[in-house]
């Protein structure tokens, strides 16, 4: 009990931080919200005027004050350019990158360690060579130019080329805005588009995933105790199943902490590429605008995610490796 006080009290110490630190450097970010709220023929007063309706004309401890006072409350204050309540624009966010960074993150692992296993137990064939060049070519990939390339093919592509019409793929948006679909239909409409911005994220993850787990199976298959398991005639599934997935799952748990924050941070281009109204597009939007109260949400939230992933990841560590619960 005393170790997990520790850890929440550093955990909120390391967020306080990441959040004054976001907060500085965003005000000292060239750009002034207040001339891109008025018009172009406003006056220098009209902006100034705008500046004080909207605190920015009061010193920079102030309104880092009242910001962190109506964090302690929960109130992430207004946004500048859509006059709505930031909680509520994140309320409807999160829901939708949460949603596409969960399912792509389970794909993830799920390929990744079936593809990386299957390297490690035929390193060195042609098999072997075929995957490394394959993920490695993916990993390398830009999410952005991944996505644009998966459009091009199942959306204009398949129509050019004739593809069955299940396999053309819409590109844009969560659902048919001209659908009227309601009930299974309508949960259809948006798994089907979800399918590419979800193969996006997957592809890429699932690569870097294989990678790490063909090196860490690699090194369990060639340790004693797995040629012991091997000399004593036990079957490969449970030598697979037993000694190196087991074995391998604390290496694999810290790094599935690490990526379920950099999955959301990660989807902001395909968020954008695809028209998906998550967190990723929102705060792109909300930075180009200089909606400062939208930027400090989404950085929170963020912020708080990765924080509270490696919390999460570091506690669970003792669960799965008997050796760390001392």
């Amino acid at each position: 009990m005393r170790l997990l006080v520790r850890r929440l009290l550093d955990a909120l110490v390391l967020l306080w931080i990441v959040v004054t630190l976001t907060f500085v450097l965003l005000r000292a970010a060239p750009g002034d919200p207040a001339a891109l709220l008025v018009p172009p023929t406003a006056t220098a007063a009209d902006a100034a005027r705008a500046r004080a309706r909207l605190g920015l004309d009061r010193p920079l401890w102030v309104q880092y004050a009242r910001w962190t006072g109506g964090l302690l409350k929960g109130d992430l204050g207004e946004s500048f350019a859509q006059h709505r309540p930031v909680s509520e624009l994140l309320e409807h966010a999160l829901p939708v990158s949460l949603g596409l960074g969960l399912s792509s993150l389970v794909l993830t692992f799920l390929l990744g360690i079936a593809i990386g296993t299957v390297q490690a137990a035929r390193r060195g064939t042609s098999t072997d060579t075929a995957l490394t060049i394959f993920t490695t070519s993916v990993y390398a990939a830009p999410s952005y130019w991944l996505a644009l390339a998966l459009v091009a093919c199942f959306t204009y592509g398949a129509a050019r080329w004739g593809f069955p019409q299940a396999f053309r793929l819409p590109a844009f948006g969560v659902r048919d805005p001209a659908s009227t679909a309601t009930g299974l239909a309508a949960t259809a409409d948006v798994l089907r588009h979800a399918i590419l911005p979800v193969i996006t994220l997957t592809a890429i993850g699932a690569a870097g995933i294989a990678r790490y787990t063909r090196t860490v199976a690699a090194d369990l298959l060639r340790a004693d105790f797995v040629r012991t398991a091997r000399a004593k005639g036990l079957p490969p599934r449970i030598v697979y199943a037993r000694h190196v997935v087991t074995n391998a799952l604390p290496p694999l748990i810290v790094l599935f902490a690490l990526a379920l924050p950099g999955v959301l941070a990660g989807s902001v281009f395909v968020e954008v590429v695809f028209a998906w109204p998550g967190m990723g597009r929102l705060m792109v939007d909300a930075i180009f605008a200089r909606d400062y109260p939208v930027v400090m949400g989404a950085a929170t939230i963020y912020a708080a995610l990765v924080i509270l992933a490696n919390l999460a990841g570091d506690l669970a560590l003792p669960l799965v490796d008997p050796r760390r619960r001392a």
